[in-house]
């Protein structure tokens, strides 16, 4: 592991950061139920009577939904990870999927980070090699993103010229950038050379204020090296990016599902801003899986496109049941299953093993020393240090 600076009292300034830092984090999703149950105690008590008289049939419908969206999401990462010939089925794809969301979901701040680097190991067990895990890693991420930027700009236009929509628009771009300046990186050098700017100041100010160390920039050089090599033909990325699409249309479904469900009219023309005022809370990781955060935005959305507080509020808890709690509870289940022999050996060790890409134990220990190095790089500036 890389070592921090010392200051004059032998103690290093991460290890401040993080004395106060990780019970704040462990804290957050607490404070966050108790600000929810102050302020919407009322709705919420009229919302479970909503949810005890739901349509059992509408939920199942949305539980289905959910099931295809994550469905599609493992078969655009398997026909990305099958660039370079490498066979891997469907079901392995979909067991790393559902573990690797359960992990991002569960974590805050660092949650999306390790389910990249868990997901980074398993892919590579599978038989994958590093070039075009890293690829197909990086792809997908810019697939989903772009996907649904393009779904929000989608509903901004079906919504009109709005204040609305033009934060609509405004998200739309913003979810565009991170992939655009990726595969632009990828291309010119000069473009490579503002992003690693960028990054250095990024990761300087990320160690400031959070104690994670500042060797990102030098980090994302080398995965760009590393996914620079990798090609897909023109309909290989279209399938890929369809199936991205899917994902979070097939996610909105359910929302519209939970809301039928609750035996209220589905706000058409404002389905897709609403769902993606969600799916922007969600990603912002102050919380495991924006638990709390979406749930007050989505309420919030759903109540200003037309309906009641309380229904509102029952069909999100309903579409967090399907979205969330279930999926995050198959994930683990589905990580049990894939870590059950790394537990048998090594239970002390368990989770170090599978999320340290600086360990090279087991079947990693074939992994190239540079690779090793070029991922604990990516990951030690993203992960939390200590």
């Amino acid at each position: 592991m890389l070592q921090e600076p010392q200051t004059d009292s032998g103690r290093a300034p991460s290890s401040r950061t993080g004395s106060w830092r990780r019970p704040l984090l462990a804290l957050l999703p607490v404070a966050v139920l108790v600000v929810i149950i102050v302020i919407y105690r009322h709705a919420l008590s009229q919302s479970l009577h909503v949810l005890g008289r739901a349509n059992l049939a509408w939920l199942l419908l949305a539980l289905a939904a959910e099931v295809v969206s994550l469905t599609s999401f493992g078969m655009s990462r398997r026909r990305l990870l099958r660039a370079n010939g490498h066979r891997i089925s469907l079901r392995s794809v979909l067991a790393i999927t559902y573990a690797g969301n359960a992990l991002s979901t569960s974590v805050p701040v660092a949650g999306t980070e390790l389910a990249v680097v868990y997901s980074y190991r398993q892919f590579r067990q599978a038989g994958v090699d590093a070039a075009t895990t890293s690829w197909s890693l990086t792809v997908s991420w810019i697939c989903s993103t772009s996907a649904l930027a393009l779904l929000v700009a989608a509903g901004s236009v079906v919504h009109g010229v709005t204040a609305a929509s033009v934060l609509g628009f405004a998200g739309a771009v913003l979810y565009l950038l991170p992939g655009a300046g990726v595969l632009l990186a990828l291309r010119f050098d000069r473009v490579r050379g503002v992003v690693h700017v960028v990054l250095a100041w990024l990761a300087g100010l990320s160690k400031r204020m959070f104690g994670k160390p500042d060797n990102g920039a030098e980090g994302m050089d080398r995965f760009l090296d590393e996914v620079s090599s990798t090609r897909l033909p023109l309909p290989g990325y279209a399938w890929a990016s369809g199936l991205a699409v899917a994902n979070w249309a097939f996610d909105c479904a359910a929302l519209a599902c939970a809301i039928r469900a609750m035996g209220q009219p589905v706000p058409w023309g404002d389905l897709l801003l609403v769902y993606g005022a969600g799916a922007a809370a969600g990603s912002t990781g102050v919380t495991p899986g924006g638990f709390g955060i979406v749930e007050l935005v989505l309420t919030a959305a759903l109540t200003a496109a037309g309906l009641h507080r309380p229904a509102a509020l029952a069909s999100v808890l309903a579409y967090r049941l399907v979205n969330f709690w279930l999926v995050l509870l198959a994930g683990w289940i589905t990580m049990g299953f894939l870590t059950h022999p790394v537990r048998m050996r090594r239970p002390g060790r368990r989770l170090v093993s599978l999320l340290c890409p600086h360990s090279v134990r087991s079947a990693s220990a074939s992994l190239p020393a540079s690779r090793i190095r070029c991922w604990h790089g990516c990951a030690s500036a993203l992960l939390p240090a200590g």
